[in-house]
């Protein structure tokens, strides 16, 4: 496994690579005893495409991403990759959107599971109220997304 740290406007992100794929993106504080790999090109690519979205020049990542999970979280991050950009939707919808509604909290949790935050845009799904409910990289890290996208679309 290859990582490699990058700054963002949200604080340091973390990607992970098995050299071919984008296989994780991690928001919290790292420290670990690795060797970064900045030459890699999907991390190349990643950093590219990252900086033009948080620029508001890109709408969709187009980048080799590898999900590994059970059954039910990769139907869950599947439906994720659907939802377009600038749009949200409830847990309650997404948990239709996998088949059942009273699924509401596994869609929930494999949400918060999903291991490539952003490019699999979970930051998209919120409380069937309205409301900021959890996110991997606290709630401001969301609502920075968030509006990020709103704001974009009508520029």
């Amino acid at each position: 496994m290859y990582f490699y740290a990058i700054e963002s406007p949200i604080g340091a992100i973390l990607l992970s690579s098995d050299g071919d794929f984008l296989r994780g993106l991690s928001f919290y504080p790292f420290d670990l005893p690795f060797e970064s790999n900045q030459d890699l090109p999907i991390f190349k690519e990643t950093r590219q495409q990252l900086a033009a979205y948080f620029a508001g020049e890109l709408r969709s990542f187009d980048l080799p991403i590898h999900l590994e999970g059970r059954p039910f979280q990769l139907k869950v991050w599947r439906e994720l990759l659907k939802i377009p950009y600038g749009v949200t939707i409830s847990y309650k919808q997404l948990a239709e959107r996998v088949g059942d509604v009273k699924s509401i909290r596994a869609v929930g949790r494999a949400n918060g599971q999903n291991p490539i935050p952003i490019i699999v845009p979970c930051h998209r799904v919120i409380g069937t109220n309205g409301g900021l409910i959890g996110y991997g990289g606290g709630i401001e890290k969301k609502l920075y997304l968030l509006k990020l996208e709103k704001s974009l679309l009508f520029d």
